[in-house]
């Protein structure tokens, strides 16, 4: 999720509004207002204090008050889930509060992080930190975007496997795929941390690799970004119990919100995302995604391999995705807030 405030990123120039890091906000806020036992704002950093005391042209806490308010009139609040039976991925723990001095003991509830190992046809090939929820289209949505498989046909089965250690998700996929005929010397042997898509990989030309340019002839309206937008805060069950994980969604051009996959790594969900949209029979190129986190180099990679034409996310891009995004076809949103919006690609399929 997003990083705590910085004094770095506070300009005594900016509006009140946009004091705080877009993107870094929502997350800091979803994690405040639905968490039971969080406080509603974070403290500021000394840098940002001092940012909107001058821009407040008063007190840092009117300026601090003025800020939030503004943020909680724009965003939705999901209503937390009524137990974990509904929302797998979680787990309680005791744990002891301090408010205002006072110390309670109390029962949190925190997102599950677990080792998930990847093997095709019964040769290792990752282990990724995953929440172990939706795994089968975990396997399928991973086996696509790292070239396991090309299609999905290639991909005959995943077998679920515990183990002591974590979870093995062992496919089996067909002859003519890449995955039947790994390469031992080849292999991702190194762990993926939750939040690193491309950890293990040995040589850097695998390291970053360009997908097939992104075909089709999506046009979507600028509100029917914010229509999706919307309904995703509304559809991040394991976020509104825990603030610890991120979201990815699928949308229709209309809009419409069909699927949402949540993950504590931003990749492990939309992994999750591209697989459940394989495996629901629906074409990834009639839409657009959108996330809860950064647009980094991996999640523009993850998103053009799926044929999806448009990725948006509430905060900003790299450089690096920036440009892969653009030679791969790809429309790159960034800072998607209630609106307003950046597009850094290929703008020609967002219309008024």
């Amino acid at each position: 999720m997003g990083q705590p405030w910085s004094g770095a990123t506070t300009t005594a120039t900016a509006p009140i509004d946009t004091i705080m890091e877009p993107g870094v906000v929502f997350d800091n806020r979803a994690q405040g207002r639905k968490h039971r036992h969080a406080t509603a704002i974070g403290e500021p950093s000394p840098g940002a204090a001092e940012g909107l005391r001058r821009l407040a042209g008063g007190g840092c806490d009117a300026g601090v008050r003025t800020a939030s308010a503004r943020y909680d009139a724009s965003m939705v609040t999901p209503p937390p889930p009524t137990s974990t039976d509904e929302t797998p991925g979680c787990v309680s723990r005791r744990i002891e509060r301090w408010r205002q001095g006072a110390v309670d003991v109390v029962d949190d509830w925190v997102a599950e992080e677990h080792p998930v190992a990847m093997a095709c046809n019964g040769v290792a090939f990752a282990v990724m930190m995953a929440t172990p929820c939706d795994l089968e289209d975990f396997a399928l949505g991973f086996a696509l975007s790292e070239g396991l498989v090309a299609e999905p046909a290639q991909l005959l089965g995943t077998e679920i496997r515990p183990l002591l250690e974590g979870t093995q998700l062992a496919m089996t996929v067909r002859e003519d795929a890449h995955g039947a005929h790994l390469d031992p010397a080849d292999d991702r042997l190194l762990p993926g941390r939750s939040g690193c898509g491309i950890c293990g990989t040995r040589q850097l030309e695998n390291a970053v690799r360009q997908p097939a340019p992104v075909r089709g002839d999506l046009r979507i309206t600028h509100a029917a970004l914010e229509r999706a937008l919307d309904a995703l805060r509304q559809r991040q069950p394991m976020t509104a119990l825990t603030g610890a994980v991120h979201a990815a969604g699928w949308a229709s051009a209309d809009g419409e919100l069909v699927l949402v996959r949540e993950d504590v790594g931003r990749h492990n969900a939309l992994d999750k995302l591209v697989g459940a949209l394989h495996r629901s029979g629906r074409d990834p190129a009639t839409g657009f995604a959108v996330v809860t986190s950064r647009a980094s180099y991996e999640m523009a990679s993850k998103t053009a391999s799926a044929g999806i034409g448009l990725l948006a996310a509430i905060s900003a891009p790299t450089a690096l995705a920036i440009e892969l995004a653009r030679s791969a076809g790809l429309t790159l949103v960034g800072f998607a807030r209630p609106g307003s919006h950046n597009i850094y690609t290929h703008p020609e399929r967002l219309q008024a």
